[in-house]
């Protein structure tokens, strides 16, 4: 006897067996009624690509290199000093940038 392994797979009894309560719907109740949303309330909240945002601004506290971090020369990001993999003339490299 050969199986068809893509065949979705049932059983006897699920076959005969009803949802339970709680997913059957009654057309006449007020919960199936669907609910109209007017798709342009939404829109107005979406940010556009290509906004003009000249006159924005933008304020970011800048925290300077920690005496426990160093740049990478590679990458040029600040790393924890556990992920220092050579240094060379004052020049630190990332394990991320060595491998």
């Amino acid at each position: 006897m050969s199986i068809d392994y893509d065949a979705p797979r049932t059983r006897a009894d699920d076959e005969t067996a009803e949802p339970p309560d709680e997913l059957k719907t009654d057309k006449a109740s007020p919960a199936a009624a669907v609910i109209d949303v007017d798709d342009g309330d939404l829109a107005d909240t979406f940010e556009l690509p290509g906004a003009d945002l000249s006159s924005a601004e933008l304020l970011v506290h800048i925290v300077p290199v920690q005496p426990d971090e160093f740049t990478c020369v590679s990458c040029f990001l600040v790393h924890h000093r556990s992920q220092l993999a050579r240094e060379s003339d004052g020049n630190k490299c990332c394990t991320e940038c060595e491998s």
